[in-house]
């Protein structure tokens, strides 16, 4: 058995945070020993408060944590002060996730986008290292030896132009396969959602797979398609990488490959874990929603399948419904992808959707409007 390696953890005091960050820990194969609940975390020098941060060396020295996990973005200096200052290796939110990425990466282009995604976080921070390591000194991560600055840059962008182009092949190989796909007639539909809502799980109720089902986050990162039947009418179905909270822009257009399928597939099913409570239930779907409208995506294809129904009563799910704005929606569903609950309806909506029958009426502009309002921040 491999003993995992250990981490202090430093979150924001709020139930669903703390909840999200121990997820990514477990996911990244971090066992947490120790919990710091703040109220902020973007202080200037360190994100901390000095006194907090006195109080955390002593931690650090009577436990010995092999890292210290802080789910904020960090600036490049902040990340140098407190690694300075502990003496251990600091991990910011971003660095976690593109950890949890690597280790979840299997295809050839999800590992291209992975690389794409850590060279951006490397660059964004290339200033503050070289800078340090031409005073002497020894950055508390990802030490760049003794590269000069102009080599370091550029060896930096040479990466990413070389990875780039790669990608931009592999986005020119996914056009052919819509165009072939449009020739022969078939209509797509994608599933998009925020990791571990169950989207590989309704992907197998509806194809008949047995794709891997993990309650840990980040499990599906390259695109997954099978064909299935609409009332006898052959559709192609996606899976697709999940979104999550404050993942930065890079990261997403890391993914834009993979995710550009949500923006031409003409149907978008929006899982939703209706189970979640409520606060956790809103910020996961602003997140979404935000995502959505980033990549482009139409909002008259979505349908919004709120999953894991059978966890929760009915007359909770209606006031959930109400309160994300989606009680006018008639494309919103409760259904529960592992007892099967209204597995059979959801396939006669996605029919009705690919025929592109009205759904939306004038009224529904409303709806759309009061939806784009609870997700702005």
């Amino acid at each position: 058995m491999v003993m995992k390696e250990t981490a202090i953890l430093i979150t924001y005091d709020r139930e669903d945070d703390v909840k999200e960050a121990l997820a990514l820990c477990d996911t990244a194969g971090y066992q947490v020993i120790k919990i710091i609940k703040q109220k902020f975390l973007n202080k200037s020098k360190y994100g901390l408060g000095e006194g907090k941060v006195e109080e955390l060396k002593e931690l650090v020295n009577s436990t010995k944590p092999n890292v210290i996990i802080f789910d904020e973005i960090l600036k490049p200096s902040q990340n140098y002060n407190l690694a300075s200052k502990l003496k251990t290796n600091i991990l910011d939110r971003e660095a976690l996730i593109l950890e949890i990425f690597e280790r979840n990466a299997t295809s050839a282009e999800s590992k291209l986008q992975i690389k794409m995604a850590e060279l951006r976080y490397e660059m964004s921070r290339a200033k503050e290292k070289v800078r340090l390591a031409k005073k002497g000194e020894q950055p508390g991560f990802m030490g760049i030896g003794k590269f000069e600055v102009d080599v370091y840059f550029n060896d930096i962008k040479n990466r990413m132009t070389s990875i780039k182009s790669k990608l931009v092949k592999a986005g020119k190989q996914r056009a052919l396969h819509r165009q072939g796909r449009d020739r022969i007639g078939f209509k797509t539909i994608s599933l998009a959602g925020y990791t571990s809502a169950g989207k590989t799980t309704l992907f197998n109720t509806l194809t008949g797979e047995t794709r891997e089902e993990n309650p840990k986050l980040f499990t599906t990162l390259s695109t997954t398609t099978r064909k299935i039947k609409i009332s006898e009418t052959d559709v192609l179905i996606s899976d697709t990488v999940g979104f999550i909270s404050n993942l930065p822009a890079y990261m997403i257009e890391a993914f834009k490959s993979t995710l550009e399928e949500l923006t031409y597939t003409d149907a978008v099913i929006l899982v939703i874990d209706i189970s979640d409570p409520i606060i956790e239930l809103q910020k996961k779907f602003r997140s979404c929603m935000r995502a959505l409208e980033e990549l482009g995506v139409d909002y008259n294809k979505i349908i919004f399948a709120l999953n894991k129904s059978d966890l929760i009563s009915k007359d909770e799910t209606l006031a959930k419904v109400e309160i994300l704005g989606l009680k006018e929606s008639k494309k919103c569903l409760s259904i529960s992808a592992v007892t099967g609950e209204n597995i059979s309806k959801l396939k006669e909506l996605l029919y009705v959707v690919l025929k592109n029958e009205p759904l939306i009426k004038e009224k529904n502009d409303v709806t759309k409007r009061e939806i784009k309002i609870n997700y702005e921040d």
